[in-house]
């Protein structure tokens, strides 16, 4: 890689030790990072192996680095989210909505009796 790596760029990463608290890794500029446990995923994990091992190569999100000491906090979470926030972006593009040719004129039609119905409801409790 031929400009420095900086926070906020998306890298390709080889995995080069598991702990309990996280991955260790190494960036294309040979600076070692770390992708502690807290971001490897959304959800809960019980163990760093059921996500990556030695030798994987992962894309992560630098989120800050440190050019003196050559080293890198990553996320591989952060892959995740963008992954999903693209996919539910593409399926919109996909299916606009549609206005109907009544437009908003059915719900207007009903707001009173569901109001009307919740004041009922209201009244019961």
């Amino acid at each position: 890689m031929s400009y420095p790596i900086e926070p906020g760029d998306i890298v390709t990463v080889t995995i080069t030790g598991i702990q309990p608290y996280g991955a260790f890794a190494v960036l294309p500029d040979h600076t070692n990072g770390l992708i502690h446990i807290s971001e490897i995923s959304d959800r809960f994990v019980a163990d760093v192996h059921s996500f990556v091992d030695i030798g994987d190569e992962v894309r992560v999100k630098v989120l800050d680095i440190d050019h003196q000491s050559h080293q890198a906090k990553l996320s591989l979470k952060a892959m995740h989210r963008y992954k999903r926030r693209y996919r539910r972006a593409a399926s919109f593009k996909r299916s606009p909505i549609v206005e109907t040719p009544k437009g908003f004129a059915p719900l207007r039609e009903q707001l009173p009796r569901w109001i009307k119905r919740g004041i009922t409801k209201e009244e019961d409790i």
